[in-house]
């Protein structure tokens, strides 16, 4: 009892100082959630910008909002606590600022409205969020199914690599979990092994941030029972190379027959494009193409390099010569969103899938004449993929089925069923011989190619329980 006096004495006698609140830490954090939407560098809403230090100090046309030292005289804080129709954000578009958040940012205020040492006042606040985000851990076991949005093949041909929340998954054929991959992408959206092993994903929390990176999943991890969990966050043997870095995802990727060239596109309508020939670690930007007026969703080099083939929501598919380094072709036909592009193996034609349901090919240069409109699925197709040997192609639909194609005769070919949901991810195996597919409840199926028949089926969802 009276340690607890004499502390309460001290206390009394000696106040201890209130603690610092952080700009970046605390305050920036709520600017992003309530704020950005309405007064980033596009939309200024008010002519206030506040995604730097410097430019939600000005003000804006209304002159400074914030008052250093003086909460309650800056309009900034008014703002956020008012029950006024002024309120912001305003009740059409959100939520009211939570008082523990408004009281934060007063206190920020309060101690001089200061910027962390070290920060340039310019700097993006977005980009500086984001790269201070520690990235969650994967759950252990997943109480609900995760969407299958990317799969891809081991060049051996022997496992599957599959996108998870927070984690890539890799399973045998016969559906037994062999390793996690630990991810700072919430999300992967594309997975693409290159020649030497080594795994690119591209993807990322929508609206958000999204990234390139290369792991190498034969890295040495720890070993959880019989499975082999890897840090794609911290360790540097795991996490061979991040490549970009973007305010939203990257949806797609695709890797030049030889290796080297990868590229990589998403929701900021570019297309980047990366010489891998002196390795990953040393992988050079050749160049950001700027080509579409909306989301790219669909890559594709053709085989002997010289071309890349973009799909965009921009209702387009679109041809770039690689040594001209210019846009070739346009071809509009689809008139809706394009998810999915290809070339034939011989490079004479062009494919390419979307929301009109349809499977078109066209010439992939001169005037892009179009050359067919194949039918066959009953919803929008959401992936494309071409055979690596032969002229085959595979689709996948939200009419929850698989399609084969034959590209020489300009044909459908039969259907592969058993997946109960929209399926999101469709792949070959590297010789060609078998098809993986993934959908938006969790399920793996796998076809032989030859004859459609079923290979297994799996929840590649780590302790889901049904």
């Amino acid at each position: 009892m009276r340690v607890v006096i004499l502390a309460a004495l001290l206390s009394s006698a000696f106040p201890v100082q209130a603690q610092s609140v952080g700009f970046l830490k605390e305050v920036a954090p709520i600017l992003q959630e309530y704020c950005f939407a309405c007064h980033d560098a596009r939309r200024k809403n008010g002519k206030y910008d506040m995604t730097t230090y410097e430019k939600l100090m000005l003000g804006g046309v209304n002159g400074e909002a914030i008052a250093a030292g003086k909460p309650t005289e800056s309009d900034f804080h008014d703002l956020i606590v008012t029950d006024a129709a002024r309120r912001m954000p305003p009740r059409d578009k959100g939520e009211a600022v939570p008082a523990a958040k408004a009281a934060l940012v007063a206190k920020w205020i309060e101690q001089g409205a200061k910027l962390d040492a070290g920060i340039d006042p310019k700097a993006d606040l977005v980009r500086e969020l984001r790269l201070r985000r520690i990235p969650p851990p994967a759950p252990v076991s997943y109480r609900f199914p995760a969407a299958l949005t990317a799969l891809a093949f081991t060049p051996d041909g022997k496992s599957i690599a599959a996108a998870g929340h927070q984690e890539l998954t890799l399973w045998s054929l016969d559906g037994k979990l062999l390793k996690r991959l630990r991810t700072r992408t919430e999300r992967a959206y594309a997975l693409a092994f290159l020649p030497s092993g080594l795994l690119v994903v591209a993807g990322g929390r929508p609206g958000q941030e999204g990234d390139v990176r290369i792991y190498d999943v034969n890295a040495k991890g720890a070993a959880v029972g019989d499975v082999t969990v890897l840090d794609g966050v911290a360790d540097a043997a795991v996490l061979v190379a991040q490549l970009a870095d973007a305010d939203d995802s990257f949806l797609c990727l695709a890797i030049s027959a030889d290796g080297k060239l990868l590229a990589a596109g998403g929701c900021d309508r570019t297309i980047r494009l990366w010489d891998l020939a002196a390795g990953p670690k040393a992988a050079k930007l050749l160049r950001s193409i700027e080509n579409h007026a909306d989301w790219v969703q669909g890559l594709a080099f053709s085989n002997d390099g010289k071309f890349l083939a973009s799909a965009a929501r921009d209702k387009t598919a679109k041809v770039w010569d690689l040594k001209l380094n210019e846009s070739i072709l346009t071809h509009p036909d689809h008139q809706q969103a394009v998810n999915g592009v290809g070339f034939s193996p011989d490079g004479s034609l062009g494919w390419s899938v979307g929301a009109d349901r349809k499977l078109r090919a066209w010439k992939p240069s001169g005037e892009g004449k179009s050359e067919a409109a194949l039918e066959g699925h009953t919803d929008e197709i959401l992936k494309l993929t071409v055979h690596p040997k032969s002229p085959q192609a595979v689709t996948a639909s939200a009419d929850k089925t698989v399609r084969l194609w034959d590209l020489d005769k300009k044909k459908a070919g039969r259907t592969l069923t058993g997946l109960n949901d929209f399926v999101f991810s469709v792949a070959f195996s590297p010789d060609g011989g078998t098809i993986a597919a993934g959908s938006y409840d969790g399920e793996v199926q796998l076809w032989q190619t030859a004859d459609g028949k079923p290979v297994a089926k799996f929840a590649a969802v780590p302790g889901l329980r049904k």
